[in-house]
C-alpha cells in the first residue's frame, strides 16, 4: 500500500495544473465551432436548403442562425474562456442535433473500420458494405492510375459519418460544462475573483 500512497501524493500535486485540462479542451474546441459556424453562416441559403431537404429540419434559415451562431460565437467564448459553462450548453444542443439529423443512420464510426471494433456499433452492415467498395476503389485505382503518389497524402478510405465525431464533442463540452473554463487562462477565472463566484 505504501507505494500506492506514494503514487497517490504525486497525483495529489498534479492538482496544482489542473488547470491545463479545461485549458487543453478549449483550445482543441475554438477553431472547429469557429470554423462550423463560419462555414453555415457564410452561406445561409445554401445551408438552410441542406437542413430542410437533406435533414428535414423545421425553421431551416432560422436554425442556421442558431447553430451557426452558436458555434461562431461559443467557439470564440471557449478560445478566451468567458462564459463557458453556458456557451457549452447551446453547443451541445448543437451537437445532440447534429448527432441525430445529420449522423444518426449512419452508426458510431466516423470512418470505414477494418472491422468493428466498438460494441455500440449499430451499422455493422455500414461497415460491411463501405469495405467492399474501398476494395473496389483501390483496385480500380491501382489499375489505371499512380496509386502510390495518390496514398503518399494518406491512405484511401470512405467516410462512413457517423455520430463519432459530434458525440466526442459532446462529450468535451460536457466536461467542460462541468469543470468550468479552468484557473489564469480564462476571463471567468478573473470574473470570479473580482465578483467572489465560483469557476
Amino acid at each position: 500500500m505504501g507505494i500506492i500512497n506514494f503514487i497517490n501524493s504525486i497525483f495529489d500535486k498534479l492538482r496544482a495544473i489542473d488547470f491545463l485540462a479545461p485549458l487543453l479542451l478549449r483550445i482543441f474546441l475554438a477553431p472547429i465551432m469557429i470554423y462550423a459556424g463560419l462555414s453555415k453562416l457564410g452561406d445561409i441559403p445554401n445551408t438552410a436548403l441542406w437542413f430542410e431537404h437533406s435533414l428535414g429540419l423545421p425553421f431551416p434559415k432560422l436554425m442556421v442562425y442558431l447553430a451557426g451562431g452558436a458555434e461562431f460565437f461559443g467557439g470564440i467564448a471557449l478560445l478566451i474562456g468567458f462564459a463557458v459553462r453556458w456557451v457549452s450548453i447551446p453547443l451541445m444542443i448543437t451537437m445532440v442535433v447534429a448527432a441525430t439529423t445529420a449522423h444518426w443512420e449512419n452508426g458510431w464510426h466516423q470512418f470505414h473500420e477494418a472491422k468493428q471494433t466498438v460494441p455500440w456499433e449499430w451499422r455493422a452492415d455500414l461497415i460491411e458494405e463501405g469495405n467492399k467498395r474501398k476494395t473496389i476503389v483501390k483496385d480500380v485505382l491501382k489499375k489505371n492510375e499512380n496509386y502510390k503518389y495518390l496514398t503518399e497524402a494518406g491512405a484511401i478510405t470512405i467516410l462512413k459519418n457517423g455520430i463519432e465525431v459530434s458525440a466526442s464533442y459532446f462529450i468535451m463540452l460536457l466536461a467542460l460544462f462541468f469543470m468550468g473554463a479552468g484557473r489564469y487562462f480564462s476571463v471567468d477565472y478573473y470574473l470570479s475573483r473580482a465578483f467572489g463566484s465560483r469557476q
